[in-house]
C-alpha cells in the first residue's frame, strides 16, 4: 500500500498528485511532466530559456507567434498531431479496450443477418484475418485492421456456437396434453397463482413427438408437499413462445430459445405429485437443493417482514420477485429506481463493500496483526467468496452473473495489487460475458449496464486526471458540524453526478428498448439511494450472516423499515411524475451514440473530441423514424390505431395488458378508446363507412369492425373471407381473423392481411401514405424469412399451415393419471 509521499509531490503549503498517464518515460509520445522553476533569488533576474529577450523587446515576436498558433492548422500538421495522439492511445492500451467492442460488433452482425450462416464462413474469415494479422506485424495500421476484422469474425463464431449449443426444442403449435415433469423452480405470483418451471419427463393423450425439454406453466394451487425436484403430473395447455408484439420490439421467442424454455401455458386443473422412479441426476439434485433453500429463505423473509416490503426484501436477497405488487413495480419504473429490484452490479458492489468494511473494521481492532498482514487482500478474498455465494443463492440470473464477473475481476485485481476500478478490468469482464453469453449483447441489460459502468469509469478517470494536475491546499479547519455538512454535501453531489452520468449514458438505450423515460429519476435516486446504500443492503448482508443463528430478526426489521420508506418515496414521486412514454426512436441514433460513448470513455487524448460529431449525429437522427399507423398482433385478434389527441383505438374491449401497454408507449398514446359494439339488427348502425369522420374509433357489428384513420384511410376487421368481401369496396386495410382465408379483393390498392400471414411472419405494422389516402398502404412484419433457429417453430402451427382450429377438448379428453 502506498504511504504518504508515494505517487505525490509535496511542497510548501500544498500537495500535487502525479497523473498515472504521465508515467510514460520510455514512450516518444509521452506527455511531458509539469516542471516547476526554482524560486529566484531576491535581486537576481531569472535567466530566460534559449535566446529569449526581455518582454519589452520581444513583444512583437510574441504577437507573431500567437498569430501563428491561432492560424488555421495545415493538413500535414493535423496529420502529425493525429498520428502522435493515436500512438499515445496505443501506448496507453486502447487496443485492448477495443477488443470487447469488436467482439460485440461481430455478435450484433450475426444476430442482424437475414439468414442463418454456417460455421465454415465465419471460421474461414477468422483464419484468414489471423494470417493477415501475423503477416502484417511490421505494418502497424494494416495489422490493427486485420486484428479488428478477426475479432469481429470471432464474435460471429461465438454467437453461432451459442446458438448451436442452445438448440432448444420449441413447441410449434398450441396443444393440450397430460404432462409429467420435474419441478425446477416454483414462484408465488402477485395474482395468487403459482408459476412452475418444469423439465418435461413425458407427455400423453396425446404424446408429443417433439416435446420441449423445459416449459413454464402456471397453476391455481399446488400440493403443499411440492418442492423443487418433485415429480408432478397434470393436464396442461401448452402454447408456443410468442414473437415480438410489434416489429423491432422485444422477441420472447429469442429469449426463450437461449434460456431453454420451449413452451409456456397453464394447468387446466391442479397438478399432483407422484412418486419418483429412481434418484434424479446429481446436477438436478444440486439445483433442487439450492432452489429449495432459496424458497425457504424467501418464505422466512416474508414471514418476518410481510407486505410489499417482504416481497422486495426476498427479491434483493434471493432474487424471488414474482410476488411484488404491480403498482409498486410501476411506481419504481416511472421513477427510474427499478434497477434496485434487479440483482446487478449495485447489489454485488454493496455486498462486497459491506463485507470488506466489516472485516477491515474488525482487523483494525488488532493493530499489530493488521500492520504485518495484507488485511485488505484478506477482506477482498472474503468479499469474493461472499458475492459468489450471493450469485448462487440469487438464482444465477444473467444480470447477476454479469455483475459477478465484473466485480470478481476487480477484487482479483486487488489481490494482485492492481487498480480495481479501471477500464481494463471492465474490458476483461465484457470479454468474458460476450464469450459466455453472446446473445446478451443485443439485450437491454447488457447494453445499459456496460454503458453506465463505462461512462462512470471514464468520468472517474477524467476527474482523477484533472485533479492530479491541480495544486490543492489543505482544507481549512472546520467544526464537527461543518465537517459533517461538507461530507454530506460531497456525498449527495457525488450521488447526483453518478445518477446524471449513468442516466445520460443509458438514456437512448432505455428509450429504444422500453419507449419510456423517467423525468424525475434524479430526484428519486437522490432520495432513495442513501436509504438503499446505508440501510437496506448493509442490513440485508447482516441478516444473511445472522440467519443461520436465528438472530436475523432485528436486521430484517430495520431492512423492512428502509424498504417501506423507499416504497413510500417512489409512490409519492410517481404520482407527480409526468407521462413517461416518448415513442419510437431510430436505431441509427442508438448506434451513433454507442460509438460516441466508446470514443469518449476509452480515449485519453484530444481524440475524445471525435465523440462529439457522433453524439450530435445521434441526437439529430432520433426523430428519423416512421411511426406505424396501425399495429396488428400476431394472432390477428388485436388491432390498434392512433386517432389523434393521444388516443389509441382498439378493436376489443378486453385486450392483452402487456401488448396494449407496449403499443401505448410506442405510439405515444395516453388513452385507450374501446370499440362501440352494435347488434346486427341495430338501426343505429346504418352509417356508410365513407361518412365516418377521420379519427373515428372502431365500430363493430356482427363479425365486422371498421374505423377511420386520421389520414382518411379506412381499416376493416373481418372474421372470415365472406365477411371481408364487402369491405373491399371502401377499406384500405382489411385484417381477416381466419387462417384458411385468402385475399377476397381484386383491387391491388387494398392491403389484406390474413391470420396465416401473421402466424408465419409475426405481428405487423402498417403505414399509410400521408399524401394520399387512396394509395396502397405498406406493411412490415416482425419476423423475416428465412427463419432463424428461434423462429423455426412458427412454420409448424396450424395457422401457419392454413388449417382451421379444432376443438382440443373433444378430440383428446383428459384421462386420469395412472
Amino acid at each position: 500500500m502506498a504511504g504518504r509521499g508515494r505517487g505525490t509531490k509535496e511542497g510548501e503549503g500544498g500537495e500535487a498528485s502525479v497523473s498515472e498517464r504521465s508515467l510514460f518515460a520510455d514512450s516518444p509520445y509521452a506527455e511531458p511532466l509539469p516542471l516547476a522553476l526554482p524560486e529566484p533569488h531576491p535581486g537576481i533576474a531569472p535567466a530566460l530559456p534559449g535566446d529569449a529577450l526581455p518582454a519589452q523587446v520581444t513583444a512583437p515576436g510574441s504577437i507573431a507567434r500567437l498569430r501563428r498558433r491561432l492560424r488555421r492548422p495545415s493538413w500535414p500538421a493535423l496529420r502529425r498531431s493525429l498520428a502522435v495522439a493515436a500512438d499515445t492511445e496505443l501506448d496507453r492500451g486502447v487496443a485492448f479496450l477495443l477488443v470487447p467492442v469488436f467482439l460485440a460488433a461481430g455478435v450484433i452482425v450475426y444476430f442482424s443477418l437475414a439468414g442463418e450462416p454456417g460455421f465454415a464462413q465465419p471460421i474461414a474469415i477468422v483464419v484468414l484475418a489471423t494470417c493477415c494479422a501475423v503477416a502484417t506485424r511490421s505494418r502497424p495500421r494494416t495489422h490493427l485492421f486485420c486484428m479488428a476484422a478477426m475479432l469481429c469474425a470471432l464474435g460471429v463464431v461465438a454467437a453461432k456456437v451459442e446458438t448451436w449449443r442452445a438448440g432448444t426444442q420449441m413447441l410449434g403449435s398450441e396443444i393440450q396434453t397430460r404432462l409429467t415433469g420435474r419441478v425446477v423452480s416454483l414462484e408465488q405470483m402477485e395474482s395468487g397463482r403459482i408459476r412452475l418451471t418444469l423439465d418435461v419427463v413425458s407427455t400423453a393423450y396425446p404424446e408429443l413427438r417433439y416435446a420441449p425439454e423445459r416449459v413454464r406453466l402456471s397453476a391455481r394451487t399446488v400440493p403443499a408437499d411440492m418442492t423443487a425436484g418433485s415429480l408432478i403430473t397434470g393436464y396442461a395447455r401448452l402454447l408456443p413462445p410468442t414473437g415480438p408484439v410489434r416489429p423491432e420490439s422485444y422477441d420472447f421467442s429469442f429469449d426463450s430459445y437461449f434460456t431453454g424454455i420451449g413452451g409456456s401455458g397453464f394447468f387446466l386443473g391442479n397438478p399432483k405429485t407422484i412418486a419418483t422412479q429412481g434418484p434424479p441426476p446429481l446436477t438436478a439434485r444440486l439445483s433442487s437443493a439450492i432452489e429449495n433453500a432459496r424458497e425457504n429463505i424467501a418464505d422466512h423473509i416474508r414471514g418476518k417482514i410481510g407486505g410489499a416490503e417482504g416481497e422486495i426484501a426476498a427479491a434483493l436477497i434471493v432474487g424471488v420477485r414474482a410476488g411484488i405488487p404491480d403498482e409498486v413495480n410501476e411506481a419504481m419504473r416511472r421513477t427510474g429506481i427499478y434497477h434496485i429490484i434487479s440483482i446487478s452490479g449495485l447489489h454485488m458492489a454493496l455486498v462486497a463493500g459491506t463485507i470488506m468494511a466489516l472485516l477491515r473494521g474488525a482487523f483494525a481492532l488488532f493493530p499489530v496483526f493488521s500492520s504485518r498482514r495484507p488485511v485488505k487482500k484478506y477482506a477482498a478474498a472474503a468479499a469474493l467468496v461472499s458475492i459468489a455465494a450471493y450469485l448462487v443463492i440469487s438464482g444465477v440470473v444473467v444480470a447477476a452473473e454479469r455483475s459477478f464477473i465484473m466485480l470478481a475481476v476487480m477484487l482479483v485485481a486487488v489481490l494482485f495489487d492492481r487498480a480495481a476500478l479501471t477500464m481494463r478490468n471492465l474490458a476483461i469482464s465484457a470479454i468474458a460475458v460476450i464469450l459466455v453469453s453472446p446473445h446478451e449483447v443485443v439485450g437491454p441489460s447488457f447494453q445499459m449496464s456496460f454503458a453506465a459502468t463505462a461512462a462512470l469509469v471514464g468520468a472517474y478517470a477524467g476527474w482523477a486526471d484533472y485533479r492530479a494536475d491541480k495544486v490543492r491546499t489543505p482544507p481549512a479547519k472546520r467544526s464537527f458540524v461543518g465537517f459533517l455538512s461538507r461530507k454530506f454535501a460531497l456525498a449527495m453531489g457525488g450521488l447526483a453526478m453518478t445518477s446524471i452520468i449513468a442516466g445520460s449514458a443509458t438514456l437512448l438505450f432505455a428509450i429504444w428498448h422500453f419507449q419510456r423515460v423517467s423525468p424525475l429519476s434524479l430526484i428519486a435516486n437522490l432520495a432513495v439511494m442513501p436509504i438503499v446504500s446505508l440501510i437496506v443492503m448493509p442490513f440485508a448482508v447482516l441478516s444473511a450472516l445472522a440467519m443461520p443463528f436465528g438472530a436475523d430478526g432485528p436486521f430484517l426489521y430495520v431492512m423492512g423499515k428502509g424498504l417501506m420508506a423507499m416504497i413510500a418515496i417512489s409512490a409519492w414521486i410517481s404520482e407527480r411524475s409526468p407521462v413517461d412514454a416518448v415513442g419510437l426512436i431510430s436505431i441509427r441514433s442508438v448506434l451513433l451514440v454507442a460509438v460516441a460513448l466508446v470514443i469518449a470513455t476509452m480515449a485519453t487524448t484530444w481524440l475524445r473530441l471525435a465523440a462529439v460529431p457522433f453524439a450530435l449525429a445521434g441526437l439529430l437522427t432520433v426523430p428519423q423514424v416512421l411511426t406505424p399507423d396501425v399495429l396488428i398482433s400476431e394472432d390477428a385478434h388485436l388491432v390498434a390505431m392512433p386517432i389523434g389527441g393521444g388516443e389509441l383505438a382498439l378493436n376489443r374491449e378486453r385486450s392483452n395488458e402487456f401488448t396494449t401497454d407496449n403499443w401505448k408507449r410506442a405510439l405515444r398514446a395516453e388513452t385507450i378508446i374501446p370499440p362501440e359494439i352494435f347488434e346486427a339488427t341495430d338501426t343505429r348502425f346504418d352509417l356508410d363507412p365513407l361518412d365516418l369522420p377521420p379519427g373515428s374509433p372502431f365500430y363493430c357489428t356482427g363479425d365486422l369492425c371498421i374505423a377511420r384513420h386520421p389520414s382518411g384511410a379506412i381499416v376493416a376487421l373481418a372474421k372470415d373471407r365472406k365477411t371481408a368481401r364487402p369491405a373491399c369496396a371502401f377499406a384500405s386495410l382489411i385484417v381477416i381473423d381466419d387462417a384458411t382465408a385468402y385475399n377476397p379483393c381484386r383491387d391491388p390498392l387494398v392491403l389484406v392481411v390474413t391470420k396465416k400471414q401473421l402466424a408465419r411472419d409475426g405481428s405487423a405494422a402498417v403505414f399509410f401514405d400521408p399524401q394520399s389516402a387512396a394509395a396502397a398502404p405498406t406493411i412490415r412484419f416482425a419476423v423475416d424469412k428465412p427463419y432463424r433457429p428461434w423462429h423455426e417453430q412458427r412454420r409448424f402451427s396450424r395457422e401457419a399451415r392454413g388449417l382451421p382450429p379444432y376443438n382440443q377438448r373433444e378430440k383428446y379428453k383428459p384421462k386420469p393419471a395412472q
